[in-house]
C-alpha cells in the first residue's frame, strides 16, 4: 500500500471509482461529484494553491483517494475534505483511516483551523467514521460547493 499525491495520469482511474462508488450504494448522480465535470480532472483541479489530494495505491494500481480543498465561500481558515472515495478492493483494511490522517495533517500543516465535508445519507459508513474523527452535524451547508444534492454537513475543529 502507498499514498501519494495525484499525478495527471490517475484521472481516468479515479474518476470510474467515484463514478462506481455512487452507482454502487444507489446514491444521487445530479447536484453531487458524480455529475461534477471537474471529477474527470482531479489532478488539474488540484493544481490551486493550497489543496492536495493524497491517492491510495497498490501494486501501482489506483484505489482510491481523499483530500482538501478550500471550496468557495467557507469561512476563513476552513476546508473541505474532498474526493474521499475507496474502491471496493480497498475497503475494511484501515487505508481509508491513513487517507483520512494524511489529509487533516495536510490541512494543519497549511494552517487550516477548521474541515467541513459534505455527504449523503448513504454514505453510512463513511459518516460514522467521520464522528469518530470528532466532525459534528451541521444544520446547513457551508460554502458554495456546487452539491446541493448533499445533505449531510459536518465540520470539525483542527
Amino acid at each position: 500500500m502507498n499514498i501519494r499525491t495525484i499525478k495527471q495520469a490517475d484521472n481516468p482511474f479515479l474518476a470510474e471509482i467515484i463514478k462506481a462508488v455512487f452507482d454502487e450504494f444507489d446514491a444521487p448522480k445530479m447536484g453531487t461529484v458524480y455529475s461534477d465535470p471537474t471529477t474527470n480532472n482531479l489532478f488539474e483541479l488540484f493544481k490551486k494553491k493550497d489543496t492536495i489530494l493524497w491517492v491510495l495505491e497498490e501494486n501501482e494500481e489506483v484505489l482510491g483517494c481523499c483530500g482538501i480543498y478550500p471550496t468557495e465561500a467557507l469561512p476563513l481558515h476552513c476546508v473541505e475534505l474532498v474526493k474521499f472515495y475507496l474502491s471496493p478492493k480497498a475497503r475494511g483494511k484501515g487505508w481509508g483511516l491513513k487517507l483520512m490522517e494524511k489529509s487533516i495533517e495536510s490541512a494543519k500543516e497549511m494552517n487550516y483551523k477548521q474541515m467541513y465535508i459534505e455527504s449523503l445519507p448513504h454514505f453510512k459508513d463513511a459518516i460514522n467514521m467521520y464522528e469518530k474523527f470528532n466532525f459534528k452535524i451541521l444544520e446547513n451547508p457551508l460554502g458554495e460547493s456546487g452539491h446541493p444534492s448533499c445533505d449531510v454537513w459536518m465540520i470539525r475543529e483542527l
